[in-house]
C-alpha cells in the first residue's frame, strides 16, 4: 500500500461538535488540512481527499469544524522546504457543555 510520499504530522482529533475551533501554530510555512476520518484514510492511500484549510502562511491558523463526527489534521510539508513544528490547541464549540466523567 502505498503512502504520501512527503513528511506530516497527524493529529486525531476524536469526535468533535460543529462549531469546534482548532487552532494550529506554525514556525514555517506549511500545509494545514482537517478532514474527516474517511477523508483521512484517502489521504494516507493517496487517493483524492477533500479538506478544509491550505496553505498556512501566517500562524496561528484557525479552522472550525462544520459538521459534527471523528476528525483529524494534518499539517504537511507537500511543496515546502521542511515540516513545521506545530501544535494544536481545540476550543470547544460555544455553548458546548463539558461531559460530566
Amino acid at each position: 500500500m502505498s503512502k504520501p510520499n512527503f513528511r506530516f504530522k497527524h493529529y486525531d482529533l476524536h469526535e468533535q461538535r460543529a462549531g469546534t475551533i482548532v487552532e494550529v501554530a506554525l514556525n514555517a510555512v506549511n500545509n494545514v488540512r482537517l478532514m474527516t476520518a474517511p477523508q483521512f484514510q484517502r489521504f494516507t492511500e493517496v487517493l483524492d481527499f477533500k479538506y478544509i484549510g491550505g496553505v498556512a502562511k501566517k500562524s496561528p491558523v484557525k479552522l472550525v469544524i462544520p459538521e459534527g463526527g471523528h476528525w483529524h489534521l494534518i499539517v504537511d510539508m507537500e511543496g515546502h522546504h521542511g515540516l513545521a513544528e506545530s501544535a494544536v490547541k481545540v476550543i470547544a464549540a460555544p455553548g458546548a457543555q463539558k461531559k460530566a466523567s
